[in-house]
């Protein structure tokens, strides 16, 4: 799947953005936790919006459920490590995804799905590429979300092509730009989605 995952995404995280999340382990857990509990909530909110869908009800259910046990998955791993749950800011990336969404239905519904599967890429790919360097225990668990991390872009693709109304190849070749842009984009702050530091 990772194979798959790095075609998909135009751009490998850089480096720079690894030494600076080594640098950041304990901001990495807690944007990581935050990032778990907002996967969770897009699902549902999706649920709520378009309940005349049964495949997308079961579908996102399940995801909804299974964030929410890797949410609490890392609140486990910070307490364990005496890292204090606080308000961090939120990133850039997903406001910078979710600008070229449309605002009209079914459209929007398409576009919110391909953004929530570049999300769910990105994670994976950033999971892969820092276990290596992390202490066993966070390699470990980084490891062991790499498949239902897959599983969830391949939803949330599989979603959006089922409920358009035209071929997606276009929009998903808007979303993967905006996507590069952001990766690679200087970003004051450190979060699991920033792009590089200034």
């Amino acid at each position: 799947m990772l194979s798959e995952i790095e075609a998909f995404l135009l751009c490998p995280t850089p480096d720079a953005w690894l030494d600076w999340a080594l640098e950041s382990q304990d901001i990495l857990l807690i944007d990581h936790a935050n990032c778990e509990k907002k996967a969770a909530s897009t699902a549902l909110s999706l649920l709520f919006r378009h309940v005349e869908k049964t495949d997308l009800q079961y579908k996102l259910s399940r995801l909804a459920r299974e964030e929410l046990r890797h949410f609490e998955q890392v609140l486990a791993l910070m307490q364990k490590r005496g890292i204090a749950y606080r308000p961090l800011s939120a990133s850039h990336y997903a406001e910078r995804l979710h600008r070229p969404i449309r605002r009209t239905e079914p459209q929007r519904l398409t576009d919110t799905l391909i953004v929530a599967a570049f999300i769910e890429a990105r994670s994976c790919e950033r999971f892969f590429r820092l276990a290596p360097f992390l202490d066993q225990e966070l390699t470990d668990f980084y490891r062991s979300l790499l498949k239902s991390e897959a599983r969830h872009y391949q939803d949330y693709l599989k979603l959006a092509s089922q409920h358009s109304t035209e071929p997606i190849d276009e929009r998903v070749q808007l979303f993967a730009q905006v996507e590069q842009e952001a990766i690679l984009s200087k970003d004051r702050e450190f979060r699991f989605h920033s792009g590089v530091p200034f």
